[in-house]
């Protein structure tokens, strides 16, 4: 290795920046997933919602028949669980929006302000403000709610809408703020009034969802896993973000596609060039080799000399390649990568090179076999080479 020390650089130098380069690809990719799924968790579904058993196929028909009774009651039963540090109501309705001039059809939610400001950190108010807890006339719109009625703050509107019983109910509502957030499709329908405004034009005292916020979002699964054996026999669903986000589900399947194949092109390079330069090192010390078949060297002992170069190679190419990869990313990391909105969204991000241990260290497992893999064939080529035609060789 030290006698060949240009061949051998140039092989650590293609094993590194390879593993470097699969770790950054990795850790990009993690970045993505892990702000996709914040966004979701913090601009609409918090970790998870509990409501009655059926409510997500039949609220749209009969949201009357899936309501909660005592939500006071059951959050507070649903703060005693481990990990959860917030729940919120929320009471939902479907209805009509009037500027004075034209209408359209919404999506509305009554919600708890000070609560839905601690959940909504990626919620973006482009003019006016978020709600409080005593604005019980402000309305908050979706950004293509605003745009479509010509609305901005200070302006008023009605709603209107349906009750159970059959009548109408409307409220004049002060448009308080107009928000983005990361769901164009959400924006264009959405509206939010404070849990007692909807409670009032309602004529109820329920709600329809509880929303938990937890310490870690990591801890969703096994939260989920406790309160699904508590609740789901008292006749509630629970479901997690993940569940009830049908774009990021579709956003994650098509990015992990697309930079699996950018994961495999990477490989293939890394495969290509330790190949490359295993084989112009052998190529260039046939001679050696024959030198020592012609002294009495076994084939075994020649093709074993060089699987332990390449297992050298391997492993000291694989630990710069991680450090440099760490390195990397944590230097990118520090300055950031102005992205651009993901498809069908509004706002667009920072995006980080994540250092996930497991990654790393596959990076690094995949560099060391590619370069013991790479140096098979070569090797038994030239151990198994006649000793007069590599004693030739270079002559």
């Amino acid at each position: 290795m030290f006698r060949q020390r240009l061949r051998s650089l140039g092989t650590l130098a293609a094993i590194s920046l390879g593993v470097a380069g699969l770790i950054l690809a990795g850790g990009f990719v993690q970045d993505i997933f892990i702000q996709l799924g914040e966004a979701v968790i913090h601009s609409q579904s918090g970790h998870i919602q509990i409501a009655r058993h059926g409510y997500r196929e039949g609220h749209t028909r009969a949201p009357e028949d899936y309501v909660i009774e005592q939500p006071d009651k059951l959050k507070q039963n649903l703060l005693k669980e481990p990990g959860v540090q917030l729940a919120l109501a929320r009471l939902g309705f479907a209805g009509v929006i009037n500027n004075g001039k034209r209408d359209l059809g919404i999506i509305g939610e009554g919600v708890e302000p000070a609560a839905e400001a601690k959940l909504g950190t990626w919620l973006h108010y482009i003019e006016g403000r978020a709600l409080a807890d005593a604005d019980n006339d402000g309305i908050v719109l979706g950004e293509g709610v605003a745009k479509s009625l010509g609305l901005k703050a200070g302006d008023r509107v009605n709603l209107v809408i349906s009750l159970a019983q059959g009548a109408v109910n409307t409220l004049d509502f002060e448009v308080i703020g107009v928000f983005q957030s990361f769901s164009k499709d959400f924006d264009a329908r959405a509206v939010r009034i404070t849990l007692s405004a909807a409670r009032n034009l309602m004529d109820v005292n329920v709600a329809h969802v509880m929303v938990l916020v937890l310490d870690k979002t990591d801890d969703t699964d096994r939260v989920l896993a406790s309160l699904k054996q508590k609740f789901v026999q008292q006749g509630y669903e629970l479901a997690s973000w993940r569940e009830l986000s049908d774009y990021y589900e579709k956003t994650v399947k098509l990015y992990d596609s697309q930079f699996g194949i950018l994961r495999f092109i990477i490989l293939l390079m890394v495969l290509l060039s330790v190949v490359n330069s295993v084989n112009m090192t052998l190529f260039e010390r046939t001679r050696e080799f024959g030198t020592m078949l012609a002294l009495g060297d076994r084939p075994g002992s020649v093709f074993q000399l060089i699987m332990t170069e390449s297992v050298c190679l391997g492993i000291i190419g694989a630990g710069l390649g991680m450090l440099l990869g760490c390195v990397a990313a944590w230097v990118i990391s520090a300055i950031g990568i102005p992205m651009p909105p993901p498809p069908n969204t509004n706002l667009g991000y920072t995006a980080y090179i994540r250092v996930v241990p497991l990654e790393v260290l596959t990076a690094g497992g995949i560099g060391f076999v590619a370069t013991c893999l790479a140096a098979v064939l070569p090797a038994r080529r030239v151990s198994r080479m006649p000793v007069v035609n590599a004693l030739r060789q270079g002559a």
